[in-house]
C-alpha cells in the first residue's frame, strides 16, 4: 500500500515522535510505501512549558521524511496538505493524543482526500474541559477508522463512531540500537549501595501521573527500608515546585532524588539499567510507552490498575498492579518486593514483552485500512459516514420487520 503518515519525528522529542517513527519503520518494514510529513515543531511556547522540543537521539530520522508545517502556523497548513494530495495514498495515518492540533487535523481532512486512520493514544486530554472534548470529537469525526491501544479505547470509539472499524494494540517497546549500560556501574556513579532498591519514575510529569501519591507511600515506609527514588522527567508547569515542597516536608531529601528536566535518551538508558522496578502511579490514564521499554530490558513494573495498563503488565508476572490513589497500597508493594519477588518479576517481565511487536502492531492497522477497501471513502467524510450508518441501521430494521 502507498500510505502518508503525519505526526512528530526527529529531530523532536517525546513519546509521539518515537512511536510515530516506529510506526513508520514498521510500514516500510512490510513493505509498504510510506511518505513521512513532520512538523518542524509540536507546541507553541505557551502551550508547552518544558522548552527546547528536540533531541537528535530521541529517535531516528526517517529517509525522505519532510517537516513542512507546525500545528499552530496556518500559513504552513495548505502546503503540507497540496503535498499529500499529490502523493496520492490508500489512506492517511494520523496521530491523535492532544487537543492542540485539532484545528490543524480538521483543515488537513476536509474535503476530497483518501481515507484517515487515527491511531488513537487519548481519546481526551487528561483533565479535559468540554471545549477540549468537542475539539476532540471534530477530528474524529472526520476519521474513517481507528487503532487505539487498550480494550477499553475500543469500546470507546466502537460506541462513539458507529460503523467505522477500529482495532486495539498495546505500544511495543521502542528500543535502540545504542548499547545498554552496565547495571552496576551506573550504580556506583550514582552512589547506590549493594543492598540498596531503586524505584525509578520516569516520563513527563502531570497531575494525573500521581507522583505525589508516590512520594507519600515513600513516606509510610520504615527507616530501615531498603528502597530510595528517583523521579526523573519535566515537570508540568509549576508542579515541580509542589513536589520539591512535598519532599522537604515529609523529610524524604535521604531517600528521593528529584531530576527534573528533559532526560536524554543516553541517560534514560542508564536509569533504566539502575533500577529495580520502575513505578507508574498513575491516577487515571490509558497506557504508557515506558512500560513497554522497562519489561522489554527486564525491568518489572509496579503500576496503578488504571487504563490498559494491566493488559501491558501481568499483574505478579511481570510486575505489580494496585488501586490508583492509594499511597499505602504501593507502600506495602514496595515492602512485599523487599525480598527475592523482584527477581522473579524480572524473569517474567522480560518473558512477556514480546507480546507486542511493531509488525502486529503494523499489521494492526494494515486490518483497519483493509476493513475500508469494500467501499468508496475517497469522498467520504465522517459526517457522510454517520449518515450512512444510520441509513444502514434503518434498513436493517426495515429488513427485520418484513421478516416478522
Amino acid at each position: 500500500m502507498r500510505l502518508t503518515v503525519f505526526g512528530p519525528g526527529f529531530p523532536l522529542r517525546g513519546g509521539i515522535a518515537t512511536t510515530t517513527t516506529a510506526l513508520v519503520q514498521a510500514l516500510e518494514g512490510r513493505g509498504h510505501q510510506v511518505q513521512f510529513l513532520a512538523p518542524s515543531r509540536q507546541y507553541p511556547r505557551w502551550l508547552y512549558p518544558g522548552g527546547d522540543e528536540r533531541d537528535p537521539e530521541a529517535c531516528p530520522q526517517i529517509a525522505g521524511s519532510q517537516a513542512l508545517f507546525a500545528p499552530f502556523e496556518p500559513w504552513t497548513w495548505p502546503r503540507v496538505r497540496r503535498q499529500a494530495l499529490e502523493y496520492n495514498a490508500d489512506a492517511w495515518i494520523i496521530p491523535y493524543w492532544t487537543w492542540a492540533w485539532a484545528p490543524f487535523w480538521r483543515f488537513l481532512l476536509l474535503g476530497s482526500r483518501p481515507p484517515a486512520i487515527a491511531v488513537v493514544h487519548n481519546l481526551h486530554d487528561h483533565g479535559a474541559g468540554a471545549f477540549r472534548r468537542w475539539a476532540a470529537l471534530g477530528v474524529l469525526n472526520r476519521c474513517q477508522g481507528f487503532l487505539t491501544h487498550a480494550s477499553f479505547l475500543k469500546t470507546a470509539l466502537m460506541e462513539s463512531f458507529s460503523g467505522a472499524p477500529v482495532a486495539a494494540y498495546p505500544l511495543p517497546p521502542v528500543t535502540s540500537s545504542r548499547p545498554i549500560p552496565e547495571k552496576l556501574a551506573v550504580r556506583r556513579r550514582m552512589d547506590i549501595g549493594p543492598e540498596e532498591r531503586l524505584a525509578l519514575f520516569l516520563g513527563l510529569i502531570r497531575p494525573y501521573k500521581g507522583v505525589d501519591v508516590l512520594l507519600e507511600a515513600f513516606a509510610r515506609l520504615s527507616e530501615s527500608s531498603p528502597w530510595r527514588l528517583v523521579v526523573a522527567g519535566e515537570p508540568w508547569g509549576g508542579l515541580g515546585r509542589t513536589l520539591s515542597a512535598q519532599v522537604e516536608t515529609l523529610h524524604l531529601n535521604d531517600r528521593v532524588e528529584l531530576k527534573f528536566g528533559w532526560i536524554p535518551e543516553t541517560e534514560v538508558d542508564g536509569l533504566l539499567s539502575a533500577a529495580d522496578i520502575l513505578v507508574l502511579p498513575y491516577r487515571s490514564g490509558t497506557q504508557s510507552a515506558v512500560a513497554p521499554m522497562a519489561l522489554s530490558r527486564g525491568l518489572p513494573v509496579l503500576s496503578t490498575d488504571v487504563g490498559g495498563l494491566g493488559e501491558v503488565i501481568e499483574d505478579g508476572v511481570a510486575g505489580l498492579l494496585v488501586e490508583p490513589d492509594s499511597p499505602q497500597a504501593l507502600a506495602d508493594a514496595l515492602v512485599d518486593l523487599e525480598g527475592e519477588g523482584l527477581a522473579r518479576l524480572a524473569a517474567g517481565a522480560l518473558a512477556s514483552s514480546d507480546r507486542w511487536t511493531w509488525a502486529g502492531y503494523a499489521e494492526a492497522l494494515e486490518g483497519v485500512v483493509g476493513r475500508l477497501e469494500t467501499r468508496n471513502w475517497k469522498l467520504e467524510t465522517g459526517a457522510t459516514r454517520r449518515a450512512a450508518t444510520k441509513r444502514h441501521e434503518k434498513a436493517q430494521k426495515g429488513k427485520k420487520t418484513d421478516s416478522d
